[in-house]
């Protein structure tokens, strides 16, 4: 009896210890199994961050590309318009005989830049230009420079102040809102001659 006993417990302890063993099995193979999960998600997460590295390097090179490539062109767009301000403005009653481009200064700390500036004796005429001319440019012409004019070139003070925007392609009506803004708009004919769309009821504004 005791030795059937014995046998009985060897056994349920062998099947205790057998499946003691497949758990412990099981489990290091899930271990093992998540300490590769990790592995790879760390991997994955290392690539990410390369990738977007990359992706800003590109996007950064981009922008320089893209800044270039605007600051060039606008350039060239202010020489197209530039050599016929005098005449335009001079057939409108605004007799300057003075032009200059890229004027900066700066004052407390901020800077202002003048694409295009005609003068005369009392008469002052501030240009921007845009290769594409939208609305959101005209307000910010208006309040940005326009506005601040002679806080930025106080030599100017006591003259006429007068507002042009040009533009080779104009969007969202842009031409008429600065039409109402009281401001010149200048662009490229079809001819490829720089004209003011204004007409002659048009009054400009004094700022």
């Amino acid at each position: 009896m005791l030795l059937v006993i014995s046998i009985s417990e060897h056994k349920a302890n062998e099947k205790r210890f057998n499946m003691a063993q497949q758990q412990l099995t099981e489990v290091q193979e899930i271990w093992t199994l998540f300490r590769e999960v990790a592995r790879r998600q760390e991997e994955l997460t290392k690539q990410q961050e390369e990738t977007s590295r990359e992706i800003r390097g590109f996007h950064e090179g981009m922008k320089d590309l893209r800044e270039l490539f605007t600051g060039q062109w606008g350039k060239l767009v202010e020489a197209l318009v530039e050599p016929s301000v005098l005449k335009l403005f001079q057939e409108r009653g605004i007799q300057v005989i003075d032009t200059a481009q890229r004027l900066k200064t700066k004052k407390n700390g901020e800077q202002m830049e003048i694409d295009i500036l005609a003068t005369n004796e009392d008469s002052v005429i501030v240009i921007e230009v845009k290769t594409t001319l939208k609305v959101e440019d005209v307000n910010d012409f208006i309040i940005e420079k326009l506005s601040r004019f002679f806080e930025f070139f106080p030599k100017y003070k006591g003259m006429t102040l007068y507002g042009a925007v040009a533009g080779i392609r104009i969007e969202e009506a842009a031409d008429r809102y600065a039409y109402r803004k009281g401001l010149f708009v200048l662009t490229l004919s079809g001819e490829g001659m720089v004209v003011i769309l204004n007409d002659e009821k048009f009054r400009p504004k004094e700022w």
